[in-house]
C-alpha cells in the first residue's frame, strides 16, 4: 500500500528573502530564527530557487542584490523598511525598533544603503551559504 502524497507546506507568514553569503545577513538571520518565538517568518536565500523567484518576481535580479527583502502575499517591502518590519514581528523589546519609522525612509534608506553596498568589504562574504540549524530547516523555504 502506498502513501498518499503530502500537498507543499504553505508559505505561512511573511518570508525575509536575504543574502547567505553576507556575513551580516547571515547573522540577521539566525537573530531572527532565535528570536521569532512566534515563528511568523520564513527564510529565504537570495542563493536559492525560492529566493531568486521571489526577487524576480518583484522587479529585482538576485545576482545583484541591493536590499533585503519581506514579501507578505503581493506586499512587498525593501531597505529600511524591511529591517523595521523584521523587528517590528519579533515582539517586545525589539519592536521598539519600529519608532524610528518617525524618521522620514528618505533619510533611513540612503544608511541601508551604504551598508548593504558594502556589506561584503565591512562584514565579510561566506565561501558558502550559511545554513540554519537543524531545529529551523522548517522555516527555511
Amino acid at each position: 500500500m502506498t502513501t498518499p502524497a503530502r500537498p507543499a507546506p504553505a508559505f505561512a507568514g511573511p518570508i525575509i528573502l536575504f543574502d547567505a553569503e553576507c556575513v551580516l545577513c547571515s547573522a540577521n538571520a539566525r537573530f531572527v530564527l532565535e528570536h521569532d518565538r512566534a515563528a511568523r517568518f520564513r527564510l529565504a536565500s537570495m542563493q536559492g530557487a525560492v529566493g531568486q523567484s521571489l526577487y524576480r518576481r518583484h522587479g529585482m535580479d538576485p545576482n545583484d542584490p541591493v536590499s533585503l527583502l519581506v514579501v507578505e502575499g503581493d506586499r512587498m517591502r525593501r531597505d529600511s523598511d524591511a529591517v523595521l518590519r523584521i523587528y517590528e514581528g519579533l515582539g517586545f523589546p525589539w519592536r521598539l525598533a519600529g519608532l524610528l519609522r518617525i524618521v522620514p525612509a528618505a533619510l533611513r534608506d540612503p544608511v541601508y544603503r551604504l551598508v548593504a553596498r558594502n556589506r561584503y568589504r565591512l562584514f565579510g562574504r561566506r565561501d558558502t551559504c550559511w545554513t540554519a540549524p537543524e531545529h529551523y530547516r522548517d522555516r527555511i523555504l
